[in-house]
């Protein structure tokens, strides 16, 4: 269980401080990086500061679709620049592939407030200084690659995302291009000679262009104005109310997770701790790999990371259902939520987190049972079942084999509370979470008159 305190006061000195004063394929067309769509260039601004070859090289390939099977796929076709490098769609797993139809098993994530994250670690020192050390870090949604530059190989070799068979084939392409000069003069004029070491330097590249360029890391959000005590970073009533939610151990709780104490820009925060729980999500039959009844993505245990496999089926192993805990940043601009994208808004993913105990029949499917032709005017809409049942089982935590159900975390507020119970949010609590967590989008320009009054305002 993790101890709320350290983060708690974090959080209150960020109060205190502060109240003393479109279309993916548009955004990123074409195999050469749109000039203006990340916010970095080769000279340099005051706004934007220069980026070095390596990283001009980075930016050229993150948008070239050429580097892809399908000639159709970029790395900003998933990791659109309108949308927080993340997905510009509601689709659950992304489409790639050699015909650009080939479906994912895990949502795409976000690739925006990755420059600090370390390395997996099965026990990572907790950034409250408090927790007990336990697994973190890494990228991927089970950590298993360990830079910026490990994780760019896992599409770009993937048969079911930008489609090569080999490294040589990424660097043929990469010889090709229009930019090879600029790969040439970032690692030499024998910068292709070794296909492993030109390889390595593209996906070093690819690295430092999200490291560098300014638009993966902009602290830019409403919350960033007000935490910085800057002009027009006022929190409303409500949004002040959702913060005092999500930092409530007995409410929302969501700091025990999300909130990274060390100081950016002055006074922002990473809204990770990059730490992996295991809570159930429900399964999504969206996903095709899931048609089949035998298989189960449990994240840092397989299958896709091969590392923490358990011994055998079915075997005691801790690390099964554990998936990372993303930045909660700009997390209001996506359409999918966990790493099986079976949650398609912010309000219903804080409601998942509020009923998943109290009402688990909204989220996991009843077997047996008699459902109702009409269900009672009192039953819930916004959950993934709609249908209402009398009798029957809820197939909780149906997505995570039952030898492992032991390994859910069952801190606050999915804290394993009776069906029937009270919720650990009120309704309120919810609507302000939510306003809350729109603080978090970046880009915000406040409003020459804000509004008086409103669902986010009073």
């Amino acid at each position: 269980m993790r101890k709320l305190l350290a983060v708690a006061m974090c959080m209150l000195s960020l109060t205190l401080a502060a109240c003393g004063g479109g279309d993916a394929d548009s955004a990123s067309a074409g195999g050469n990086a749109p000039s203006t769509a990340s916010g970095g260039s080769g000279s340099g601004s005051p706004d934007s500061p220069a980026l070095s070859l390596a990283a001009q090289l980075g930016k050229q390939l993150f948008f070239d679709r050429t580097l892809s099977g399908s000639g159709k796929m970029s790395c900003a076709t998933c990791h659109d620049p309108n949308y927080a490098y993340g997905p510009p769609n509601s689709l659950a797993v992304q489409l790639g592939g050699p015909d650009l139809a080939s479906p994912g098993v895990r949502a795409a994530p976000s690739l925006r407030y990755k420059d600090n994250t370390p390395p997996y670690s099965d026990l990572l020192d907790n950034p409250d200084g408090i927790s007990v050390p336990g697994p973190g870090g890494g990228f991927t949604w089970d950590g298993r690659a360990a830079t910026l530059a490990d994780q760019a190989k896992l599409p770009l070799l993937d048969p079911v995302e930008m489609d090569n068979a080999s490294p040589a084939d990424v660097v043929t392409k990469v010889k090709a291009a229009s930019y090879a000069p600029l790969y040439l003069q970032a690692y030499g004029a024998n910068g292709f000679s070794d296909t492993n070491t030109a390889f390595s330097n593209i996906v070093a590249a690819l690295q430092a262009y999200q490291l560098e360029d300014p638009s993966f890391h902009p602290y830019s959000s409403k919350f960033d104005l007000w935490a910085g005590n800057k002009t027009g970073g006022q929190l409303t009533a409500a949004e002040l109310r959702g913060l005092a939610v999500f930092t409530d151990a007995n409410r929302g709780n969501c700091a025990s997770c999300h909130y990274q104490g060390v100081g950016f820009n002055g006074s922002s925060a990473l809204f990770t701790d990059f730490s992996y729980e295991a809570i159930g999500v429900p399964r999504n039959l969206e996903i095709p790999a899931n048609a089949s009844a035998t298989y189960f993505d449990m994240g840092i245990c397989g299958p896709l990371r091969t590392d923490h496999l358990p011994a055998s089926p079915g075997a005691p192993n801790a690390f099964c259902g554990m998936f990372k805990a993303p930045t909660v940043r700009n997390s209001a601009t996506r359409q999918a939520f966990f790493h099986n994208g079976v949650i398609h808004s912010l309000t219903q993913l804080v409601r998942f987190y509020n009923t998943r105990d109290t009402n688990p029949e909204l989220w996991y499917p009843t077997i047996g049972g008699t459902p109702k032709a009409v269900p009672d005017p009192s039953f819930p809409t916004y959950g993934l079942m709609t249908t209402q049942y009398v009798g029957g089982t809820v197939q909780k935590f149906n997505d995570l084999p039952t030898a492992y159900v032991g390994n859910i975390d069952p801190q606050m507020p999915l804290d394993g509370r009776a069906p029937g119970s009270p919720t650990p949010m009120s309704e309120q609590d919810v609507k302000d979470l939510v306003c809350f967590l729109g603080t978090l989008t970046d880009g915000y320009k406040a409003p020459a008159n804000p509004p008086a009054s409103g669902a986010c305002v009073d």
